[in-house]
């Protein structure tokens, strides 16, 4: 699994022009399957963005995580963060998870992150979103969890 993580004043998602999810500052967190991961994954990962210090402390350093802050966090999916695009000019998605098993494992990935955090919110699988945000740096960085 892989995720762009942006530290965030605040962020929102829309499906047809309705807010599904809002938060203040906190982590937007764009979330992509691949095809080898597993639960074990998706809660290696989430444990990450949670624990990830990326907020300022009193020494204006980066040694605060979302959990220290008490801030919100935006999940959003995206298969499209795994596409292959190393050659030509079109990506490929064949290193993507499978839609039912991206599902699977973002909903998963949902209910594990309701009972960690207070201020959850959640894009939408499978639909067109908006997304806007103002991205607080910027701070913007990319982790990721394989199987081994």
């Amino acid at each position: 699994m892989l995720t762009v993580i942006q530290r965030v004043k605040s962020a929102q998602v829309a499906v047809n022009q309705e807010i599904i999810g809002q938060i203040g500052e906190g982590i937007l967190a764009l979330v992509a399957v691949e095809p080898e991961d597993q639960e074990k994954t998706a809660v290696r990962l989430l444990e990450r963005i949670l624990n990830y210090r990326i907020f300022a402390d009193n020494n204006d350093r980066m040694n605060l995580s979302l959990l220290d802050i008490n801030g919100g966090l935006l999940l959003v999916p995206q298969f499209t963060l795994a596409a292959d695009t190393d050659t030509g000019n079109r990506p490929s998605f064949t290193t993507a998870a499978k839609p039912e098993v991206g599902l699977q494992l973002f909903s998963y990935m949902q209910d594990i992150a309701l009972a960690k955090l207070p201020n959850v919110q959640f894009g939408q699988f499978g639909a067109d979103m908006q997304v806007s945000l103002v991205n607080n740096g910027p701070v913007t960085f990319l982790l990721r969890v394989r199987e081994k």
